[in-house]
């Protein structure tokens, strides 16, 4: 009994360990290219280029791709995230998911002077809220910005 005590408390260190790591934000990392307005790349601690794609939020298409085509207001998303990120400093945040499917780094970026990437995309109308779990600790807010974003006609919204 006492052993299996043990184990429970030792698997639930281990799980909130590794939720305390996946909530850690980074050191200002520069920023080296900018993809599109939810994907860009950035220099990491170790002096690697590193891909990030934004949780939560996607941006319209700006170019063609593969299957993917450009999309309404995706070359003024793109220009947006470019006139924000390039030749700055920004700091990553994670939530439980560290990479997607193409190894992609997720996060939530934040700008040197404190400002909250993702959620300016979504309140300014250059992204759409788009959460997939277990990745959504700030779904609740990013949907407040939709609303409010398509409400003021801001953006992708305008007419």
């Amino acid at each position: 009994m006492r052993a299996k005590n043990f184990f429970i408390l030792f698997l639930w260190l281990a799980l909130v360990q590794q939720y305390a790591f996946s909530q850690q934000k980074t050191a200002l990392l520069p920023v080296t290219k900018v993809v599109d307005g939810d994907t860009f790349w950035v220099l990491n601690s170790k002096g690697q280029e590193e891909k990030i794609r934004l949780i939560g939020v996607d941006s319209p298409e700006a170019r063609n791709s593969g299957r993917k085509r450009i999309e309404y207001f995706g070359k003024e998303s793109s220009a947006y995230a470019k006139r924000i990120l390039e030749g700055q400093k920004v700091r990553l945040e994670y939530d439980v998911q560290r990479y997607d499917r193409d190894q992609r780094t997720l996060a939530y970026v934040y700008l040197e002077d404190g400002r909250f990437f993702n959620a300016l995309l979504v309140q300014e109308g250059y992204a759409t809220v788009a959460t997939f779990p277990p990745n959504v600790k700030y779904e609740s807010l990013f949907i407040k910005l939709q609303r409010e974003a398509r409400t003021k006609g801001k953006g992708l919204w305008g007419k």
